[in-house]
């Protein structure tokens, strides 16, 4: 046969594949109702293992292996139609947002780049600065300030990691975000000879090109407000901080350099968390938290099923288990999985599998649903 003739048998395959695949389908729905009046159980371990036990017996030796992923990925698309018609979509119970006299907690001090995040998402509000991270979390969890704002990822130095493991040892929600274009500069006393910079370990990072350039000393410190807070309080001559030029200006430091970050687009996002979930008509993000057993394609399985849901993923990332949480990792997983996605949790597909994951992870946590705010 010619490449032509090939070709044509391999449509007329497909048209035969999708023709079975259609009725499996058809079949899959009668197991679903079947599961249903006689409360069974979507996934059956025992029945996958001795279909792909078959098939596998069934096939030549060199394409038993993909032969075995072929049919695990029709399971998976049989077991998402089937957690479809049997999910009974439990919606969440969403508080109103705050109105009125606004107290948020953010960390640092005046002049930061999260004291004007905070401006973006609450133009009105009381603004009262925390020394820590951890601080923000412990003012909302008393009562203290209604929100938090914290920075959670940078354009240049990637995700605040401990922004995330906050989020996961607390029982807090995200409910708006937003972002800011940092400029860094290096500021200091007027007459300093530079030997020491300090600033947030995120900055450090952003402007790593500028500081190998110099013969300079790098300590992290809290926060790059607070950085030069310190600087313009010291009597040592030879210390520096990376911070913005506003906060430069506030605290009356020199600027020695301007715009030092490696990358001119440099962006930090933020997010303002609350003790509980809030979501307006208009949240189209949806965060989750999860862990994955080590069992071979476990990731890809569990991203099947929000392709299979039409749900896009917009962000993923993986970070060891937080302290907090050490007891997930004496099971069977080192690592969580944050994830971001389109989506509304009033939309019965989302709840559904928000429901699906819950019940199949060892661990899952909803993070929150919300809106960029530009």
């Amino acid at each position: 046969m010619n490449l032509d003739e090939i070709r044509k048998e391999i449509d007329k395959a497909d048209d035969e594949i999708l023709r079975l695949f259609l009725k499996r389908m058809e079949l899959c729905i009668g197991v679903a109702r079947y599961k249903k009046e006689n409360n069974l159980p979507v996934f059956q371990g025992d029945r996958e293992r001795q279909i792909l036990q078959r098939i596998r017996s069934g096939a030549p030796d060199d394409m038993a292996d993909g032969a075995c992923q072929f049919f695990t990925e029709i399971m998976d698309i049989s077991k998402s139609l089937q957690q479809k018609l049997l999910t009974e979509p439990r919606f969440p119970d969403f508080s109103r947002p705050k109105t009125g006299d606004i107290k948020i907690a953010c960390p640092g001090t005046a002049g930061s780049n999260t004291e004007q995040a905070c401006i973006k998402l609450f133009p009105d509000a009381d603004i009262m600065f925390r020394p820590e991270f951890s601080d923000v979390f412990e003012a909302v969890e008393k009562g203290e300030a209604d929100y938090g704002v914290l920075p959670i990822e940078n354009s240049t130095a990637g995700d605040i990691r401990q922004t995330y493991d906050l989020l996961a040892k607390y029982n807090f929600y995200i409910c708006k975000r937003t972002q800011v274009r940092i400029n860094h500069c290096l500021a200091a006393k007027k007459g300093t000879q530079v030997k020491t910079v300090y600033s947030h370990e995120q900055a450090l990072k952003q402007c790593s090109a500028y500081l190998d350039r110099l013969d300079v000393r790098l300590i992290p410190y809290t926060n790059t407000a607070l950085a030069a807070q310190l600087v313009a309080n010291s009597g040592d001559m030879t210390v520096a901080a990376i911070c913005s030029e506003q906060c430069a200006k506030l605290y009356g430091l020199e600027i020695l350099q301007r715009g030092i970050a490696d990358n001119p687009d440099n962006t930090t996002r933020f997010i303002c968390i609350s003790k509980t979930p809030e979501a307006e008509p208009d949240s189209d993000i949806i965060s989750v938290c999860m862990s994955l057993p080590h069992t071979t394609g476990s990731l890809y399985r569990t991203l099947m099923h929000f392709a299979l849901y039409g749900l896009n993923i917009n962000k993923i990332e993986s970070a060891p288990v937080p302290q907090a949480k050490q007891d997930i990792k004496r099971e069977t997983f080192d690592v969580v999985f944050y994830l971001d996605f389109d989506g509304n949790a009033k939309n019965p597909d989302v709840i559904k599998l928000m429901s699906v994951l819950e019940n199949e992870m060892k661990y899952f946590k909803f993070l929150g649903n919300y809106r960029h705010i530009d």
